[in-house]
């Protein structure tokens, strides 16, 4: 435009340097701004996993101190802070606020509780489908002309090995287990060098081999279940949830006496249970309740007492 340069002294060229100044100022913050969320992500997920493998008593007894000690700290705290004057005003305040609070509580928990309960059924069925499809290779290997001996072998041991060393823990999230990978490489081998002799015939070697891929399909779905891990959003919003509740519930009673003060402690006492009810269930490969093996267990019962032979 005719006539900017004289305007104050401004001049384009210095308001493009300024200009480009403040972009790279403000680009250069985007990956540090992404490094934190990625550190606060990684550290939220970490006590997630190390809450939801401790056992059932320890989840249960701290769930119980911490709501029992929000809500003393609650009615302790609302004395030492709220002025004399406005005490009044906390129960006109609070009383309110216990239906919103008690109704929100709920919905969240209500959620929460019912998807991780259908999770865990979930992760039994993919146990049963995976018992299911052993049992399937391991009749296919009783087919006529297939020497059923060498697979019933590679199964067992793949199906012993999974139990002992990819069931728990971290080998079951991430399936990389040297000794499992081992057994599932025999049992490929073993079924594939049958399913190509030419006396086994196409029908018996496509059976062989599509039982084969059963098996190693319903474990990958398994491993991939084992690797899901809790929601954090989710369990922060009820947890924040619930502490609100206690805390509101511990602002009615702070100028009743200390016996009258321990009708909260119901309130307090449901929010802790239903917080650790939700960590128990919410690692069902690595947490107090433990997917059953029972269905895996029968099959290698089956393959050494020979049923699957017809002795």
């Amino acid at each position: 435009m005719p006539g900017v340069e004289s305007v104050k002294g401004l001049r384009p060229v210095i308001m493009g340097r300024s200009w480009k100044v403040i972009d790279e100022c403000s680009w250069s913050r985007v990956p540090s701004v992404a490094a934190a969320g990625r550190r606060w992500k990684h550290a939220v997920g970490d006590l997630m996993n190390w809450l939801t493998s401790l056992p059932a008593v320890v989840l249960v007894v701290g769930g119980l101190l911490l709501a029992l000690l929000v809500a003393a700290a609650a009615r302790i705290g609302v004395r030492m802070l709220v002025p004399l004057g406005e005490r009044d005003r906390v129960p006109q305040i609070a009383t309110p606020l216990m239906p919103t609070l008690g109704a929100a509580f709920a919905i969240f928990a209500a959620l929460s509780l019912a998807s991780e309960a259908g999770y865990l059924r979930a992760a039994e069925g993919l146990v049963s489908d995976e018992a299911a499809a052993a049992s399937r290779l391991a009749w296919a290997a009783t087919s006529p002309r297939v020497q059923s001996e060498p697979i019933h072998a590679a199964l067992l041991d793949y199906l012993q090995t999974t139990r002992a060393r990819e069931w728990v823990g971290q080998a079951a999230e991430s399936g990389d287990d040297s000794a499992t990978a081992g057994a599932i490489a025999r049992m490929e081998r073993s079924v594939r060098a049958e399913a190509a002799r030419p006396e086994v015939g196409s029908a018996a070697g496509t059976e062989l081999l599509s039982s084969l891929d059963g098996v190693t399909s319903s474990r990958r779905a398994r491993v991939a279940a084992a690797s899901r891990d809790v929601p954090s959003l989710y369990v922060v919003t009820l947890v924040v949830s619930g502490l609100a509740l206690i805390v509101n519930s511990g602002a009615l009673v702070f100028r009743s006496s200390l016996r009258t003060s321990l009708l909260i402690v119901g309130v307090a006492s449901v929010v802790g249970l239903s917080l650790a009810l939700l960590f128990a269930l919410s690692a069902p490969w690595g947490g107090p309740f433990i997917v059953s093996g029972h269905p895996l267990n029968a099959v290698i019962g089956d393959l050494k007492t020979g049923f699957f032979a017809g002795q």
